[in-house]
């Protein structure tokens, strides 16, 4: 059944304009003004939601957050307030300024997540066009080849979004974080594009054609590794391609990906005509940079709670 708060985003996008790329209205003063005075409020439900005692008082936060984030949204002009005190919440811009994207993660008992997110559009006169998205990770079980729309979301928090073009078509492409066990997370690289207005999650632009065994083209690109592994997923701005660990199964059995750590070698994808082409070795002399941080500065981005594991 679905939540109240997202009844309400599902009316709100159906009543909305049609966003306009080249947005021109500006935030008033006096807006500005009210959006500051429901972001306390939206603060201290973000907190609650991430950082509660148990579940079911960070249920009652999330339940709360929605609809105040809503409300708030809601304000003409919203697009341009960038509600920084928000800690827990993802909020990324495209780099056009054409949308931006909030993401969120909400701590569920035993170590498991649910994952909350919107798309709210730059509108010419300021008003609210919102895709919700509904997380439906636990019950999509072929990440690489799904393409779906905002009901059918792979439910993470993103943390890099970068824009590329061929043949007058944009692709966004989003880095994702997905808490997904007890045993293992995922990294997730994920096409966005907007092809009738609305968006579309996955595209087949993954190339491994290039591989000594060339494999087909995959709609989304998924590494998933043990809990503690700290694989590193990011688009590398001097190399101009996206870096990511390459991983290995520490006991010789490939088919358990929780066991999977990085090698200390790295893969990657360059962009090239149209597609996010394979890379087998990044530094074939094995002479790369340091590893790539966390995507995640969790000592800026309170996303998840400090202790996940603690006992209701």
């Amino acid at each position: 059944m679905l939540r109240i708060g997202f009844l309400c985003w599902i009316m709100i996008m159906l009543m909305a304009p049609t966003p306009a790329v080249h947005a021109q209205y500006r935030l008033s003063a006096a807006d500005r003004m009210r959006l500051e005075k429901l972001e306390d409020s939206l603060k201290f439900f973000a907190y609650t939601l991430v950082n509660g005692r148990d579940e079911q008082i960070r249920k009652q936060a999330n339940d709360a957050f929605i609809p105040h984030l809503v409300n708030a949204l809601k304000i003409r002009g919203s697009f341009y307030y960038p509600f920084d005190s928000l800690r827990q919440i993802s909020i990324l811009y495209a780099p056009d300024s054409s949308f931006r994207i909030f993401t969120w993660q909400f701590p569920r008992a035993f170590g498991s997540y649910r994952y909350y997110g919107a798309i709210q559009m730059n509108t010419r006169d300021g008003h609210l066009k919102l895709f919700p998205l509904f997380d439906n990770s636990e019950f999509t079980y072929h990440l690489d080849d799904t393409i779906t729309g905002p009901r059918g979301w792979i439910g993470c928090i993103y943390y890099r979004l970068i824009e590329t073009h061929f043949r007058n078509q944009k692709y966004y492409t989003l880095f994702g974080f997905n808490g997904n066990s007890l045993l293992s997370n995922k990294k997730i690289l994920e096409p966005l594009t907007f092809p009738h207005g609305e968006p579309v999650f996955g595209s087949p632009i993954f190339s491994f054609a290039n591989d000594s065994i060339p494999g087909a083209d995959r709609n989304r690109f998924v590494l998933e590794y043990k809990k503690d592994g700290d694989a590193g997923l990011n688009y590398d701005d001097e190399l101009k391609m996206i870096v990511y660990d390459e991983l290995v199964p520490l006991h010789n059995e490939p088919e358990k990906k929780y066991t999977y750590v990085p090698d200390g070698n790295y893969e990657g994808f360059v962009w090239k005509n149209g597609k996010w082409v394979h890379v087998t070795k990044v530094f074939p002399d094995n002479q790369g940079p340091t590893p790539i941080p966390l995507p995640i500065d969790f000592s800026k981005k309170n996303l998840i709670p400090k202790d996940s594991t603690e006992e209701n």
